[in-house]
């Protein structure tokens, strides 16, 4: 990611030797009513000392690690055990990179050990078995003092389904309705025959929008089940480009503002997934325009670099530093409920089905870029989708 935020230290790094772990686990472990409630909870149940490190893991937690018995996880600081790709980011782990400035279970956990109760959201990519795997957590901190020692009880919900479900219903309830009732306007009768020409190609450009949004949603979904087959076939960057720009023409997010190609893009026939590759320039294009006030202008660009493709979504804004440490984040956005898929998205399909990278580099001297890479030359995903589920680009009718 090109980030150009240095990792700083957000709470302290010591920890006790596992010696003291051991000690303060057996302490509560001797307790058999406080033991017995916690592995009843239905939530994940963490208990860590004032080091932020753990003590206690409910027996559902194992569901969290497969294959892993739960004394593993003493000692480790909760995103070590969750597998946090930020974790082991920095040389003293857990709660000491700059990433965790934002994370939420960080600050329930500090406000937790400063003697308050904290409920938090945490967004969270964790890493298992290689591969990048989001989850959204509802985290709640509790002090809890026992044998004179400060310890923080944490409840960990996954509302990941929650999250991506009112998601799914804003862009039903949302961008779809709006779709859906501008096409039904043209539906009154007329006697203009440059009216009807006119209404009968905005309806088709208003079909063919809808279908795109709701193919765009079910793929994301095959995508996170890992259930999306890809399908490469030759390509044109410069052509894709111009599609791109084209199909945005009457597009609501630019309206009164400018898209453009960089007169320097590369015209280069490679092989990838059309179909996503234009997915991800979509997602893009929209964020940026939307970023941006009227009479600014949005500029798409591409370049080869050794064997890799760089597609580049350009704004004269600029992130705050907050989102530039979640923008990648699912459910994470910075324009209100209902959104937060779109960065996500193109991190997913571009890393995780076309082999490539994803970025941004967004200051006040160079206003923000978004970019995805994939190689000039790729391979059909390994991934197959089941008989009865459609693949990437496979008409809905």
């Amino acid at each position: 990611m090109s980030m150009k935020i240095p990792l700083v230290k957000f709470e302290e790094s010591e920890r006790v030797p596992i010696e003291v772990i051991h000690r303060q686990s057996a302490a509560i472990a001797e307790n058999p009513l406080t033991t017995e409630l916690l592995n009843a909870a239905l939530n994940y149940v963490f208990i860590i000392n004032r080091q932020r490190q753990i003590v206690f893991a409910s027996h559902n937690c194992k569901d969290l690690f497969p294959g892993h018995p739960l004394d593993e996880l003493l000692g480790l600081r909760p995103g070590e055990a969750l597998a946090c790709e930020h974790a082991t980011s920095a040389q003293k782990g857990c709660g000491t990179t700059a990433f965790c400035r934002e994370c939420g279970a960080a600050k329930a956990i500090i406000a937790s050990l400063m003697g308050h109760k904290s409920v938090e959201e945490c967004r969270l990519t964790r890493i298992i078995n290689c591969q990048p795997a989001s989850i959204d957590l509802l985290v709640c901190a509790i002090p809890f003092v026992y044998q004179g020692e400060s310890f923080s009880i944490l409840s960990l919900a996954d509302i990941s389904h929650e999250k991506r479900r009112f998601v799914l219903e804003q862009v039903l309830f949302r961008d779809h309705l709006i779709t859906a009732e501008g096409l039904g306007s043209f539906a009154k009768p007329t006697d203009s025959p440059n009216r009807k020409g006119l209404e009968h190609s905005l309806v088709q450009q208003g079909l063919r929008h809808l279908l795109e949004e709701i193919q765009a949603q079910r793929d994301l979904d095959l995508a996170e089940k890992n259930l999306l087959s890809t399908h490469p076939e030759p390509t044109e960057s410069l052509a894709l480009l111009k599609a791109e720009t084209q199909s945005f023409k009457q597009h609501p997010a630019a309206a009164k503002r400018r898209l453009k190609i960089d007169p320097q893009a590369a015209s280069l026939v490679f092989k990838s997934d059309s179909t996503l590759l234009r997915r991800m320039l979509g997602h893009l294009i929209k964020n940026a325009l939307e970023a941006i006030p009227e009479g600014q202008t949005v500029t798409l660009s591409c370049q080869r670099e050794n064997q890799q493709l760089r597609f580049c979504v350009h704004n004269p804004g600029i992130l705050a530093p907050a989102a530039q440490l979640q923008v990648f984040q699912r459910s994470y956005t910075t324009k209100g409920s209902g959104h937060g898929l779109g960065t996500y998205s193109v991190k997913l399909l571009a890393e995780k089905y076309l082999r490539g990278k994803t970025g941004f580099i967004s200051t006040p001297e160079q206003g923000t870029t978004f970019w995805f890479s994939v190689p000039i030359e790729t391979e059909a995903t390994h991934f197959e989708a089941p008989r009865n589920i459609r693949t990437a680009g496979d008409p809905l009718v």
